[in-house]
């Protein structure tokens, strides 16, 4: 995401967004109620009356429109923002939906930027754009190939084939295993051509077989190529690689990864019972104490009147704001513990049970928890 402009005076922020990601970010950037400007398409009332209305000319214009209503289609890669035209050639007042793409500029009056803004569009300008990094969790029978670009994770291929074991003969085994391997080296030759890093991982020997076996058909391909083991081959092994960790060099700048990184650290603080706070009141307290680091917070809150006063509050207090999508595993990890959470600095709880607590004392911090 690029700034283009920002008028401290109008208030107006004028954005390009130039991924996929941005489009998500925008979608959250905007709130029903702000004017919401874009290059834009529509019928030309001027055209002759005995033209059906259905072929006059359609007119490139720039309109302003009231959001009402704004939507991310995932799916279709575009944002839609719906209202009444308020500035424009013509047709004042009916309604208009702006369509925006990767690679548009758009335009919003914003009277007031939230916490929750900032850290929507800090991340687009601090970013360097999405990465493409694919990820082939496999094994025998079972692989899993995914892209991994800014914050989505999508489904390349699901591999499942029955191969042949000891009991049926080694020609028929050996038969399967080649075919098996020969599917798999065409199918990450063909995903690894736009990929920024291609990741091998696996509980078995077929990772470095397909590994060596790439790196000779394509040399230039070898210093993209990293190998990591894990327990489980398929999504299962995907999950468990991008919440491990160990991955994290070789994925750096996808913000998915990152997400789910970061909300496997809450988790495992809250098992620890010291190291993590969920919930607005106990992350409220946690952040009066100074001790949050970064605070993980659903998308959905981020225009919750409950909740912007603690985003605010940890804004302030200098702790880092991450946006959680709800759509993947991460998200559903997080709103299973309230949507709000904190990875602490230090243990809060000692300094609270020194001073005394500051808010809400009839809900004492229960114990080390790992429901998440």
């Amino acid at each position: 995401m690029r700034l283009v402009h920002h008028d401290r005076q109008t208030d107006l922020w004028k954005l390009r967004l130039e991924t996929p990601s941005d489009l998500w970010r925008v979608t959250r950037f905007i709130h029903p109620g702000e004017l919401v400007g874009a290059s834009t398409t529509r019928r030309d009332p001027e055209a002759p009356a005995d033209v059906a209305s259905a072929e006059k000319t359609r007119r490139r214009v720039w309109l302003v429109v009231r959001a009402e209503q704004v939507e991310f289609h995932g799916f279709t890669k575009h944002v839609r923002i719906s209202g009444p035209i308020v500035e424009g050639p013509f047709d004042l007042g009916r309604h208009h939906t702006l369509d925006l793409a990767e690679g548009d500029e758009v335009s919003v009056v914003k009277p007031s930027v939230s916490a929750g803004d900032r850290a929507i569009l800090d991340e687009g300008i601090e970013g360097r754009g999405d990465a493409t990094i694919l990820i082939a969790a496999v094994d025998w029978g079972d692989s899993a190939l995914v892209r991994v670009r800014g914050r989505a994770i999508l489904p390349v291929v699901d591999l499942r084939r029955t191969i042949a074991g000891k009991q049926f003969g080694g020609s028929q085994g050996e038969k399967d295993r080649a075919q098996y391997v020969a599917e798999l080296l065409e199918l990450l030759r063909r995903e690894a051509a736009g990929a920024t890093a291609v990741i091998l991982a696996g509980p078995g020997f077929l990772k470095e077989e397909l590994a060596q076996r790439l790196a000779e058909a394509d040399p230039a391909l070898r210093a993209r190529l990293k190998i990591f083991a894990t327990s489980e081959s398929g999504r299962v092994g995907v999950d468990e690689l991008l919440r491990s960790g160990r991955a994290a060099e070789a994925l750096a700048g996808t913000v998915a990864a990152e997400e789910l990184g970061l909300v496997e650290e809450l988790v495992r603080g809250l098992g620890s019972g010291t190291r993590a706070a969920v919930g607005r009141e106990e992350v409220e307290e946690a952040v009066e104490f100074g001790a949050v680091g970064t605070l993980l917070v659903s998308e959905s809150l981020l225009a919750d009147p409950t909740a912007i006063p603690v985003l605010e509050m940890a804004r302030t207090a200098r702790a880092r704001l991450f946006v959680v999508r709800e759509d993947g595993e991460a998200g559903r990890r997080l709103k299973s513990v309230g949507g709000l959470g904190a990875i602490l600095r230090f243990d809060w709880t000692s300094a609270r049970a020194k001073d005394g607590p500051k808010r809400s004392p009839e809900s004492p911090r229960a114990g080390p928890r790992s429901d998440a």
